[in-house]
């Protein structure tokens, strides 16, 4: 897989290659080492004397961009280019955006926890896991439910006492 140069301008850069070598080399040879044809080595070339028609643009996405410190993404550059009187695509200013090697920062989501730390009073293990009691209501046990009734804000709590005799 061809990996992008500067937003996939691969044959303007072996046009600037080959311009750089010219004094060394004849053109016929250095356009084919570098495998360009000779008709492509001339519309890049006559590209290349043509000034960027995005230069304003840029220019502006990154002065929104820094503006913001790096927090707006392509669709609030955008829409802030869109208030500031310029008529552009969403998909320009993406694309305008990666070719200027600008990332908004993500923010992190953090995991929730209503974990509070150690509230209250620890009471002590005065069980030891011996759940057997040798007389009743010598050893007992609860647990509190909540149930939300439907329809209703209200919440009921159920409570059951068990005894650990029998």
């Amino acid at each position: 897989k061809r990996t992008p140069i500067e937003g996939g301008k691969r044959e303007r850069r072996k046009t600037e290659i080959v311009q750089e070598l010219m004094t060394e080399f004849s053109l016929d040879l250095l356009l084919k080492a570098i495998k360009l044809a000779r008709s492509t080595y001339y519309y890049h070339l006559k590209q290349l004397d043509k000034p960027d028609k995005d230069q304003e643009l840029k220019a502006e996405i990154q002065s929104i961009f820094i503006e913001h410190k790096g927090n707006y993404a392509y669709r609030r550059i955008y829409l802030e280019l869109r208030n500031r009187g310029y008529l552009v695509n969403h998909k320009r200013v993406q694309g305008l955006m990666k070719v200027l090697n600008l990332q908004a920062k993500m923010r992190q989501k953090r995991k929730y926890s209503s974990h509070k730390g150690d509230v209250g009073k620890k009471a002590e293990n005065l069980i030891q896991r011996q759940f057997e009691g040798s007389k009743t209501m010598e050893k007992c046990y609860t647990d509190v439910t909540e149930f939300a009734i439907p329809a209703s804000t209200q919440k009921l709590y159920l409570s059951p006492v068990l005894d650990g005799f029998n």
